[in-house]
């Protein structure tokens, strides 16, 4: 039994249906192996325990955001190949270094800082190039009208630096429109000109990957050496709501509660919460809560037909969400009291309610709804 007496909010995390969700990518990828995407404490779901989880699942390669989430999987025990996937100052750069460390490539001006520090230390700095094929975020520029393949092929001749793979990224593998399905497909053509071109002028690319989560659930097994899951192997996509030419069986793993902490009868033309918003139309059950939007719970599901989960039945969200609290009516559900628990997330008896519903409420997508999922909200193993 899940002690939860000391806590007002939390998360349970089945850490043990990673394996599952690695299972369904790999159904869909054939021999292309995967790089767990980790940043961003694993999408609010905690990078360590993400990332054992992975590894005992088969995953031997990984990726973060930025210098700091990389150490901390080095310090945690992760010895697999950790990819940086965006910007390190230069200083930074002795720790990649000390840590074993993948850095991308950003441009080529970064790609010379970062050879020349390499060479004053007497080492190579191990790094894979970013290519730009359409995001127009970070990488050398290759698309249509402006193929940067000198500045690519200066990259890998640089003395201080290993170049030890190239990738690039979708900005519409979720769109099935014929002309996102165009621009997608048209990214991966230049991309494979890219790696054709290198090994024309006697250069190994590398290590090639560029499938995101929905560049893995819209395209399969494209032939490359790696594909980089994010919110898959937590068993959710970023919005439930758009279509994909693939059937996953994914589990997820988060749920978020929490208490009741108490119970009121308001009378008719009573408000609840800031702004008064709620004004009761008949004597109503109110029920307030230990989270609030400072614990990730969006201010923006206020007023929004919101429910969550108190003893099997659902129970709407009334009035303003605020900082560390909100409140629900629980007129029609019998018996609620102090300490009961409350389903945000996840299930309770035949009713669920997911991280989605939340998303589309607050106008965003799952990935910023569970990373908005503050450090006093902790994380609970609940594998089985």
């Amino acid at each position: 039994m899940l002690d939860t007496d000391a806590l007002r909010a939390w998360a349970e995390v089945d850490y043990s249906a990673i394996a599952h969700n690695v299972k369904e990518v790999q159904k869909l990828m054939g021999s292309t192996k995967i790089m767990g995407i980790v940043k961003a404490d694993a999408y609010g779901h905690g990078d360590i325990a993400c990332a054992k989880a992975l590894r005992d699942a088969g995953v031997d390669f990984f990726a973060v955001a930025c210098m700091d989430e990389a150490v901390a999987l080095r310090q945690a025990g992760i010895e697999e190949p950790i990819l940086i996937l965006g910007y390190t100052p230069p200083a930074r750069f002795q720790d990649l270094i000390d840590y074993d460390l993948i850095q991308s490539v950003l441009s080529l001006d970064f790609a010379r800082k970062l050879s020349q520090w390499a060479e004053k230390q007497g080492v190579k700095a191990r790094g894979h190039v970013k290519l730009d094929t359409g995001m127009n975020r970070t990488g050398i520029l290759y698309q249509e009208n402006d193929r940067n393949f000198d500045e690519l092929l200066e990259v890998y001749s640089l003395p201080g630096l290993r170049v030890e793979g190239i990738f690039s990224h979708f900005p519409v593998s979720d769109e099935l429109e014929e002309e996102s399905v165009a621009f997608t497909t048209r990214q991966m053509e230049l991309f494979n000109e890219a790696v054709e071109k290198l090994k024309a002028a006697g250069v190994n690319p590398g290590l090639r990957h560029i499938q995101n989560s929905y560049g893995i659930l819209n395209y399969g097994d494209q032939g490359y050496d790696y594909c980089r899951p994010g919110l898959l192997y937590m068993g959710v996509t970023s919005d439930d709501s758009v279509p994909i030419n693939s059937a996953p069986d994914f589990i997820p793993i988060l749920s978020l509660k929490t208490k009741v902490t108490m119970v009121k009868t308001i009378q008719p033309g009573a408000t609840v919460s800031y702004g008064r918003h709620y004004t009761a139309k008949t004597p109503r059950r109110i029920a307030s809560l230990s989270i609030g939007y400072a614990d990730g719970l969006p201010r923006a599901c206020s007023n929004q037909s919101l429910e969550v989960l108190i003893r099997g039945q659902r129970a709407a969200v009334t009035g303003n969400i605020c900082m560390d609290q909100c409140m629900v009516d629980v007129t029609d559900i019998e018996g609620v009291q102090e300490g009961d628990i409350v389903t945000i997330v996840g299930k309770d008896g035949s009713e669920t309610v997911t991280v989605d519903t939340i998303s589309r409420l607050a106008g965003t997508i799952n990935n910023e709804s569970l990373t908005r999922l503050t450090k006093r909200v902790p994380r609970l193993d609940v594998s089985l």
